[in-house]
């Protein structure tokens, strides 16, 4: 919270909508690229053996494979 003084408000044309005097922004997150990336390549093992789990159970049925 701030106080504007007179001479600041006079300057906006007596206009006392909040945005002149406060911002309203939000500093975006910080994304740490490594950690994402990371996570990823965890993500694609994962569906790599589920795939391969799930072909092991297509052919037992005789069905064809995931590529």
């Amino acid at each position: 919270m701030r106080d504007a003084d007179m001479a600041e408000i006079e300057q906006n044309d007596f206009n006392l909508n909040i945005s002149r005097y406060v911002s309203t922004a939000q500093a975006e997150e910080e994304i740490d690229l490594k950690a994402v990336h990371g996570d990823l390549e965890k993500i694609e093992q994962a569906v790599v053996v589920a795939k391969q789990r799930h072909n092991a159970f297509l052919a037992e049925l005789g069905l064809p494979l995931l590529p």
